[in-house]
């Protein structure tokens, strides 16, 4: 067995244990494993295809694990687990390859066990697939129970299986070109995807967020505040817009995410930007207040419109949590505006499809504040949009206010 195999899967079971112990991102944890690992760039391409694999599969592996393993497993055990089933039953790896590669990063305590769960699995590997439509739906589509029927109530089944169906579907990288710094037409060669966005031609982004941008639709010469906007695709887009010409204001609640930020908009050619540190449920800095002719508030959501990209977000995200968001969001709105001239604009957007974070705030928010009007929303759900989920409203504050 070639040494970068089994490097792989060992780097693919301590990513599943620092994912399962911390709050780290999935994709983060592919690039820290892969260099502490030294993984080639095929090797780190196969260990992103594991990890988010298993992931985006958690609680089919588990139950197919369950139908072969009644006992308790300890928690490495159960992620050597899940690594193998989803090669066998997933990727269709070669038995000997998927068993044998498995068992070898193992602990040895344990490496029998494994070998005899694998080969049983191998062995029952077309019934299993035959009777996968038999399986509970949330269990077959690996999503949370809660979550289910959630959106069982929101959207109906036929919907709801469409949304588990589609977050489970490989997101591709999108590349936005870049309207401050075009690509050069007539270049001997072409850029690869890398250089382009290196040179800042395109930025990477979620199709979505294109959204809330354009319905600011913010002018040369405006004062522009980006409230949340790490790691900074919509300032970006708004500079764009702006033509580099006024002021953009680029704020984000943590710190740590400000380098990336200024180091995204320096290479996209942004000139405008002005990038601070401030948390929004608390009270606005003093010489912002009633500063703005256009706010948008990218506000902190449940990312369960952009499931099929964050694929680790459906297991991190509870029921609490949402109910905790809904507070963080209306405290942020509140702020914000705040900073808007009179008759100012705000765009009000998240990557949520979870009506209680959208239209229903949206909604409570106007009933507090009759000075402000909604002059238009949007809702795109993956499965009536064939995007990603996301949601905006433009509000408009009366000039007389």
């Amino acid at each position: 067995m070639p040494k970068s195999d089994k490097n792989v899967r060992r780097a693919a079971v301590s990513s599943l244990r620092a994912w399962a112990k911390g709050h780290a991102y999935a994709d983060s944890l592919v690039e820290r494993h892969s260099e502490r690992n030294h993984l080639s760039s095929s090797d780190r391409a196969f260990l992103k295809t594991i990890l988010l694999g298993v992931l985006r599969n958690r609680s089919l592996l588990d139950h197919w694990i369950g139908m072969f393993r009644k006992g308790k497993l300890d928690p490495e055990t159960r992620d050597v687990l899940r690594v193998g089933f989803f090669q066998l039953l997933i990727l269709r790896t070669p038995d000997h390859a998927a068993i044998y590669e498995t068992v070898a990063c193992a602990r040895k305590p344990v490496q029998g066990l494994i070998n005899a769960v694998l080969r049983k699995a191998a062995h029952c590997r077309m019934r299993l697939l035959r009777e996968l439509p038999d399986v509970e739906l949330p269990i077959q589509f690996s999503h949370p129970h809660w979550l289910w029927k959630r959106w069982k109530k929101l959207f109906g089944q036929k919907d709801a299986v469409a949304l588990m169906d589609w977050n489970n579907l490989p997101a591709e990288p999108y590349y936005r070109p870049n309207l401050l710094n075009p690509p050069p037409f007539g270049s001997p060669e072409p850029e690869s995807a890398k250089e382009a966005v290196e040179n800042g031609h395109y930025y990477v982004t979620d199709p979505s967020t294109t959204h809330a941008p354009e319905f600011l639709a913010p002018k040369s010469g405006e004062i522009v505040l980006d409230a949340c906007a790490a790691p900074g695709g919509k300032a970006i887009h708004l500079a764009g817009l702006m033509k580099n010409e006024g002021r953009l204001i680029c704020m984000d609640s943590n710190e740590k995410r400000l380098p990336r930020l200024n180091e995204n908009l320096e290479r996209c050619g942004v000139k405008i930007a002005e990038v601070s540190c401030h948390d929004w449920t608390e009270a606005p800095p003093e010489e912002l207040l009633e500063a703005c002719d256009a706010i948008l508030l990218d506000v902190p959501c449940s990312n369960t419109g952009v499931f099929r990209r964050r694929v680790d977000a459906r297991w991190r995200i509870q029921k609490i949590d949402l109910e905790k968001l809904l507070v963080i969001q209306n405290q942020i709105l509140e702020q914000a505006i705040k900073c808007l001239k009179p008759g100012g604009r705000l765009v009000y957007s998240t990557c949520s499809i979870d009506p209680e974070e959208n239209t229903e705030l949206v909604n409570r928010f106007l009933k507090r504040h009759p000075d402000f009007l909604l002059e238009k929303s949007d809702q795109l759900l993956p499965f009536k949009d064939g995007s990603d989920g996301a949601f905006a409203a433009l509000l408009r504050q009366n000039s007389s206010s």
